[in-house]
């Protein structure tokens, strides 16, 4: 396919605010893309080179990107940036500066293949080298063609194409009907690389996507909970519960294969580099050549035993300093469930069997332990877990159907989450996506920021539905690390998958996820969330954000819309004390 075929679509999906129309782009789109050119294609189109797992980033900044663009153009660096300076867009710059070339008639193996190669320039003079290969690409683009590279080499594509369209296109265009979805999902459910399944669709139909299963390596989509208001309401739902403690720390799913050890984080981001010390234990302590498993890793304080903070442990995110981090705040993971062991996919086995498997599997050690369990059928006894879990300082309780299987990728009431709730307060926080901001007045005038829009998602299609405007609980430092985040992400209508009443001054693609706490959940006729007939929807009462952005979370990972009509249906309920 030529590369300027592939831009027309993409100038498609920017200029469409229509879920639908997306979804009928990207299905035409791929039935003219053959087996080979799916992947790369696929994932230009989520503005990646291979899925997030892989850690590859081009690494390339606005100054290096004007440096390349100034050298592909043959013009002054100066003339690039006063050129920027004017559009805010260096897509729209490099757009410009080549008006009037035709281009030498790029394909997408070619220019993704650069891409890819420009990514994995590493070493001594790297970063010239890097610049010269991408200048070369440029002069070899036509002014569309450069638009969007420049886009892309930013990570600033602004396409908001999301993984259940792609995959509704995909079974469509590759299986010869929507109802074939979920086909697609269990398998990306289970590998999380989406070319990987357009890729199998496109070579072999359903046979090929059906022998798609766990392999160490490519992280399993991590399984959600549910959410219930007391004990009573989780005997009455499952019965018999296997009962585990709600552990604020960082999930992780940890993967090895001999003396290789692999860690992903809940967005499925490789983390291994936050965690030396874990990935030693899993080597030293974990009895298997093959393994999946997932638990929750917490710092710890060495001389009382105590847990930590969530915000403790996440500081292992910095590049630098780790050692010493990890030396400051050991660690410890609470291991909980069991995927694949041996090259056996054991995420279809009830938990009781994945459970007894993963305890057999950890030898005794410091580091690595399996997560405190006890079954119980008695609201009384369930309640006395949840509330010694508070006393210890513990967020709260998550209840297991014991004979259920691991749902990758899904959340339903084979898992429950019980946490402590305070008078005032919903019984829960909620954790929402940002689509747009308003400029605000007063004091945060100068901020340029004074209230976000949040969204729910709806994952039966594929949308954010907005839900509340919030204007507190950001610092004023924060405030202005948000707008220079968000303007980044920034594009000129309502995007495609995002479904609102109300009109921020600045629309974004839904990128980010604030948690969120508030009075309660009304209805409303100013958003979409759970709109019913009549278009009266809910909305929060009193929303403040707590802490910043979530970077452990995708937009997909916000609650659903499902998730906040229930809570405002349990919130009536008499509540845990």
């Amino acid at each position: 396919m030529r590369f300027q075929d592939l831009v027309t679509v993409f100038e498609r999906l920017e200029a469409t605010t229509k879920r639908l129309e997306m979804f009928e782009i990207l299905a035409d789109l791929f039935r003219q893309t053959t087996p080979d050119e799916i992947a790369p294609i696929i994932y230009m189109s989520q503005g990646q080179l291979l899925p997030a797992f892989h850690g590859l980033e081009l690494g390339m900044s606005e100054k290096l990107l004007t440096r390349a663009l100034a050298q592909a153009a043959q013009r002054a660096p100066e003339d690039v940036l006063a050129h920027f300076k004017g559009t805010g867009d260096l897509g729209t710059t490099a757009e410009a500066l080549l008006a009037g070339r035709k281009g030498k008639g790029l394909t997408v193996t070619q220019v993704y293949t650069e891409l890819l190669r420009i990514a994995r320039t590493s070493g001594e003079g790297s970063v010239e080298k890097k610049l010269c290969n991408l200048a070369d690409l440029l002069a070899l683009a036509s002014p569309s063609e450069a638009k969007y590279i420049a886009r892309f080499v930013l990570g600033r594509l602004r396409l908001g194409v999301g993984d259940a369209t792609v995959l509704e296109a995909l079974a469509l265009a590759k299986l010869g009907s929507r109802e074939f979805k979920p086909d697609l999902e269990r398998a990306y459910n289970l590998c999380s690389d989406l070319g990987r399944v357009g890729e199998a669709a496109s070579k072999g139909g359903r046979e090929a996507i059906a022998r798609i299963t766990a392999q160490v390596g490519y992280p399993i989509r991590m399984a959600l909970c549910e959410r219930v208001p007391g004990p009573e309401e989780i005997i009455a739902k499952i019965g018999r519960c296997a009962v585990e403690p709600k552990l604020d720390g960082f999930r992780c799913q940890i993967h090895k294969d001999g003396e290789r050890v692999e860690i992903f984080s809940r967005n499925l981001e490789r983390t291994t580099p936050m965690f030396p010390d874990l990935v030693e234990a899993v080597k030293r302590q974990v009895r298997a050549r093959e393994i999946i498993f997932e638990g929750e890793a917490l710092a710890f304080d060495e001389g009382t035993g105590e847990l930590l903070p969530f915000q403790t442990t996440i500081q292992r995110k910095r590049k630098h300093g780790v050692e010493d981090h990890a030396k400051e705040f050991p660690l410890k993971l609470f291991a909980f469930d069991l995927l694949y062991v041996d090259g056996e996919d054991w995420t279809p086995r009830p938990y009781r069997e994945r459970r007894a498997e993963l305890v057999a599997r950890i030898a005794k050690d410091t580091v690595i332990e399996p997560a405190e369990m006890e079954e119980t059928d008695d609201a009384a006894r369930l309640r006395v877990i949840f509330e010694s879990a508070i006393a210890r300082g513990l967020e709260g309780i998550v209840a297991k159907r014991p004979d259920s299987p691991y749902a990758a990728g899904a959340r339903n009431f084979n898992w429950i989450k019980l946490k402590r709730s305070y008078k005032g307060e919903l019984s829960d926080t909620v954790d929402l996506c940002l689509v747009g901001y308003f400029r605000g007045g007063g004091k945060r005038a100068r901020f340029g920021i004074g209230a976000v829009l949040a969204a729910a998602y709806d994952p039966v299609s594929d949308s954010f539905k907005t839900v509340s405007r919030i204007g507190t609980g950001f610092s004023d430092e924060e405030w202005v690390q948000l707008r220079e985040r968000l303007d980044e992400i920034a594009v000129a209508h309502k995007p495609a998958r995002v479904e609102s009443k109300m009109e921020p001054d600045v629309w974004v693609q839904p990128m980010y996820v604030v948690t969120v706490a508030a009075d309660e959940i009304t209805r409303s006729p100013l958003h979409t969330c759970g709109a019913d007939a009549e278009g009266i929807g809910y909305a929060l009462r009193f929303p403040r954000v707590q802490g910043f952005l979530r970077a452990d979370k995708r937009p997909e990972d916000a609650n659903t819309v499902q998730d906040i009509i229930a809570l405002y249906e349990q919130q009536r309920r008499v509540k845990l004390e």
